[in-house]
């Protein structure tokens, strides 16, 4: 799950209360349809940060709430509006994401491109800019042995 740092980092899932939050104003179908259609409460996440200077993985997270309905998208007065939600209130949805370890050693982008095991890894498409992606097995076990998570 990608978030821009400046807007919700993975230090704002922490501090959140009992260090969960709704993962809102996803505006992707794609990335929804991922949210909505295979994200189970106890799936484990990883959170990276995008947008920034040193963009990569830095935390671990698990799905707390399946998919429901995004009010974000329904009110008039946030950036995740959308009009053509008040017709269909379940046009956007989101998952509650609980916080559940610190990557002891964050993994950048440049890092994962080196990493054998991970070269069809989407988030290291060039262009791949959606916000929710699907990880395999396989590349959560690289990534966790590599990134020494510690539990919050």
């Amino acid at each position: 799950m990608k978030t821009e740092p400046d807007v919700f980092s993975f230090d704002d899932l922490v501090k959140a209360k009992k260090r969960t939050t709704p993962w809102e104003g996803v505006r992707n179908y794609q990335a929804r349809n991922f949210m909505r259609d295979h994200m189970k409460v106890g799936h484990q996440v990883l959170v990276y940060h995008s947008s920034c200077e040193v963009p990569g993985i830095v935390g671990l997270g698990e799905v707390a709430r399946e998919a429901y309905p995004d009010k974000s998208a329904l009110d008039p007065n946030s950036e995740y509006y959308d009009e053509k939600a008040v017709k269909d209130p379940s046009r956007w949805v989101h998952v509650d994401v609980k916080g559940t370890a610190r990557l002891t050693k964050p993994l950048s982008l440049a890092e994962l491109r080196e990493i054998k095991g991970l070269e069809a890894m989407l988030v290291l498409r060039r262009g791949m800019r959606l916000s929710i992606q699907p990880v395999t097995d396989a590349e959560a076990k690289i990534i966790l042995k590599l990134g020494k998570p510690a539990a919050l």
